[in-house]
C-alpha cells in the first residue's frame, strides 16, 4: 500500500468514527429530550444528574492522571480537565486562569450537548443538574471539601454560554454550597495562547480521532444503565427504543456518506450495518438466505464492562437500527433475537 493509499484509508476510517460519534451524540441529546417530554422536567433533571455523577465517579480522577494534571492546584486541575477532555471530544470550551485558587471555564455557543434546535427544549433545571452531578463534586473527588463551582451563566436561560469558575475557599463547603450562582459576574476573555495544550507526542491524530468517537459513545454507555436503574426496565426500555428509532430515522442520510451507504434494500442496509459494527470495534458475521439477512453481533464492546448492565440496555441498538433501516428505505424490517441475559452475541434479522 502506498503512502497515499495508507493516508486515504485512515481518513476513511476517521470519517466513519466521526459519523458514529454524531449518531451517538444525537442519541444522548435526544434521550434527554425524550425524558423531558414523556416524563417531565423533574425526572429529566434527576436522570441528567445521575448520568453526570456516574461519569465523574468513573472518569474524573483517571482522566486527571491521563492528561497529566494531577499535580496542579485543585481549582486549576478541575478547570483544565474540563477544558482538555472536552476539547478531545470536539466540544468548544474556554479556560481562563485567574489565580491558583480560581480558574474559569466557559462553554461558548453553539453548545455541543444541545445541538441545533434541541437547546430550545431543555429546561434550566436540567442544565443545572449537569453541574450538580459533575462540577459541584470535583472537590469531593479530590478530597478537598473547600473546592466549589460558581456558575455565572447558562445557555438554556438565554445567556451567551455556560460559564463559571472553580474556587477554593478558606473553609470546607456544605453540600448546598458546592454549586452556587452569581449571574452578575462574567468570565474574562479567552486567550488561546495561554490555554493548556495536549502533548503532541502522546496524542497523535489517530488517538485523537478514536477519542473523539469514544467521547460521544461514552455518554450512551453511561446513560442506558442509569435509565434502567432509575425508571425500571419496562419504562426505560421503551424510552431507549423510542429515542433510538427517532434518531436513527433522522440521521441515516447525515451519516450515510461516511459509511459509503445509500438508500435502498435490505441488502444495502445489511452492508451498512456491517460497516457500522466495524466502526464501533464490534465483530459481526453476515449471512444471507432467500433475500433475508442475519447478522450475528459477536460483541458489544460499549457495554462489555458495565457492571450493572441489564438486557433492556439493548433496546438502544434495537431502536437505532430500526430507525436507520427506515431511513434507508421502506419495508426493511429489523428484529433482535434476544440472547441469553441480553448479552452478546446479539442476532439481528433484516428483511
Amino acid at each position: 500500500m502506498s503512502g497515499q493509499q495508507y493516508g486515504d484509508a485512515h481518513e476513511a476510517q476517521w470519517l466513519k468514527w466521526r459519523g458514529l460519534a454524531d449518531l451517538y451524540h444525537a442519541f444522548f441529546t435526544g434521550l434527554i429530550l425524550t425524558v423531558v417530554t414523556r416524563r417531565g422536567t423533574a425526572d429529566a433533571a434527576e436522570f441528567v444528574f445521575r448520568v453526570f455523577r456516574r461519569q465523574r465517579q468513573e472518569r474524573f480522577l483517571p482522566g486527571l492522571e491521563k492528561l497529566g494534571l494531577s499535580h496542579l492546584p485543585p481549582a486549576v486541575a478541575a478547570a483544565q480537565y474540563h477544558y482538555l477532555s472536552n476539547w478531545i471530544g470536539g466540544v468548544p470550551v474556554e479556560y481562563m486562569h485567574e489565580t491558583n485558587r480560581k480558574a474559569w471555564i466557559r462553554y461558548p455557543p453553539p453548545r455541543w450537548i444541545w445541538r441545533g434546535t434541541a437547546i430550545c427544549g431543555v429546561p434550566g433545571e436540567v442544565s443545572r443538574a449537569m453541574l450538580r452531578g459533575w462540577h459541584a463534586n470535583n472537590g469531593v473527588a479530590l478530597g478537598n471539601l473547600k473546592l466549589g463551582f460558581v456558575c455565572t451563566k447558562q445557555s438554556v436561560d438565554g445567556q451567551d454560554g455556560l460559564e463559571g469558575y472553580y474556587c477554593e475557599y478558606d473553609r470546607p463547603l456544605q453540600l448546598d454550597q458546592r454549586l452556587v450562582f452569581a449571574r452578575h459576574l462574567e468570565a474574562p476573555l479567552f486567550d488561546p495562547a495561554a490555554a493548556p495544550a495536549l502533548p503532541v507526542a502522546s496524542w497523535p491524530r489517530p488517538r485523537l480521532e478514536k477519542a473523539y468517537r469514544n467521547y460521544a459513545m461514552e455518554y450512551v454507555r453511561t446513560a442506558a444503565p442509569v435509565m434502567v436503574q432509575l425508571f425500571g426496565p419496562e419504562d426505560a426500555g421503551y424510552l431507549l427504543h423510542l429515542t433510538g428509532k427517532l434518531i436513527g430515522m433522522q440521521y441515516f442520510d447525515e451519516i450515510a456518506r461516511a459509511f459509503a451507504a445509500h438508500r435502498g434494500t435490505a441488502r444495502s442496509f445489511a452492508a451498512f450495518l456491517a460497516v457500522l459494527f466495524e466502526a464501533q470495534d464490534d465483530v459481526a458475521d453476515v449471512s444471507e438466505s432467500h433475500g433475508a439477512f442475519e447478522i450475528r453481533q459477536q460483541s458489544w464492546k460499549l457495554m462489555a464492562d458495565v457492571s450493572d448492565y441489564h438486557p433492556a440496555c439493548a433496546r438502544v441498538l434495537e431502536g437505532l437500527f430500526q430507525g436507520l433501516a427506515a431511513g434507508c428505505g421502506r419495508h426493511i424490517p429489523v428484529h433482535l433475537k434476544a440472547a441469553a441475559g441480553g448479552n452478546a452475541p446479539l442476532v439481528w434479522s433484516i428483511g
